[in-house]
Formats: structure tokens, C-alpha cells, sequence
């Protein structure tokens, strides 16, 4: 039979709790490299999706693949800032020994998956744009190509219309919003 548990993170277990992750961060950013936090959050979605994880874990692991997909899309083209501040809040799933340390069974990950539901909150607005432009890439592509145009031809000029819309609206947003965890 299926439980829901529910709680609540106040102002200060987030401050609390960003404190840890700050500290955690610090350390795996100094001790990883780019490739090294994308290999650890690749192979923590690894291990949700092969069921190695609980349910309630893998769930939310399995969502940083958008985010590892949105720093690696050429054609999104974040800033090396941005990138820069989207890998270090990934670099928290590189460290096995973080706030609960991940090999301590059924429990290990329950502070990553914690942090990926914060990690997501922050990165909403980014996630749904980036969301937008791959949308409006495939029907572009898809419009195209059932007029039977190359898609490669002008690609660059109809793809830069639509990102450069879409960043000035996740740029200003996050100008204009309270940053949770201050990626940016």
C-alpha cells in the first residue's frame, strides 16, 4: 500500500540546509572537474532508471537529465556563467559522502533527491524555456522537412530569433526573482 509523506521546508531549514549543501558543493567544486560533476549526476540517473534506487528517489533523479541536457545543447548556448552556475549545483551529487552519506541503504540518495527538487525549483524558469526551444526546434524541423527543405539551411538564423527571445525572458525573470539557492 502506498504512503504520501509530506513536509515542508521553512525559510531557515533552507538556509539550514543550503548551508550543508553549500560546504558540500565547495568541497566537490574544487575537487571535480566539469566532465568529472556531469559523469556522477549521468551516473545517478544511471542508477534510477536501472531501479537500483527507491521509487521516491529515483523520481526526482531522473529529472536532472533536462538540466544535463539544457548546459550540453549547443544550440541553447547558455553563457559560460551560466553553465559555470548550473554545474556547481550539480556538483553536490558528486560527493558520496555528502550530508547522508549515499551508500547507507534506502536512505543514502533521500538528501539528493532533496536537493534536486530545490536544484529544480531554482532552475524552473530556465528548464521551461529551454523546454520551449526544444519544442519549437522540433516543429520547425518538422515543418521543414514536410516542406521538404533541408533543415541545416538557415537553422542558425531560425533557431537564434527564438533563443534570443527566450533568454532575455529567462534573464530578465531571474533578474526579477528571489534567487533560492543564488545560482546566478
Amino acid at each position: 500500500m502506498p504512503l504520501d509523506i509530506t513536509f515542508t521546508l521553512t525559510d531557515s531549514d533552507l538556509a539550514h540546509f543550503q548551508g550543508l549543501v553549500d560546504k558540500a558543493r565547495e568541497d566537490a567544486g574544487k575537487a571535480h572537474s566539469r566532465a568529472d560533476i556531469e559523469q556522477q549526476a549521468r551516473s545517478l540517473i544511471d542508477e534510477a532508471r536501472t531501479g537500483e534506487l527507491p521509487e521516491f528517489i529515483a523520481a526526482r533523479v531522473e529529472q536532472l537529465d533536462i538540466v544535463l541536457s539544457m548546459i550540453n545543447d549547443d544550440e541553447w548556448q547558455l553563457s559560460d556563467e551560466e553553465i559555470d552556475a548550473v554545474l556547481n549545483a550539480l556538483a553536490y551529487f558528486s560527493e558520496a559522502d555528502d550530508i547522508i552519506p549515499d551508500d547507507i541503504p534506502g536512505l543514502g540518495f533521500l538528501d539528493d533527491a532533496i536537493y534536486v527538487e530545490i536544484v529544480l525549483k531554482e532552475l524552473a524558469n530556465e528548464i521551461g524555456l529551454y523546454r520551449e526551444f526544444c519544442k519549437f526546434r522540433a516543429t520547425e524541423e518538422a515543418r521543414r522537412e514536410q516542406r521538404g527543405e533541408d533543415i541545416k539551411v538557415g537553422r542558425e538564423e531560425w533557431l537564434a530569433d527564438k533563443r534570443a527571445a527566450l533568454h532575455a525572458k529567462m534573464r530578465k525573470r531571474r533578474r526579477q526573482g528571489g534567487a533560492y539557492m543564488r545560482l546566478f
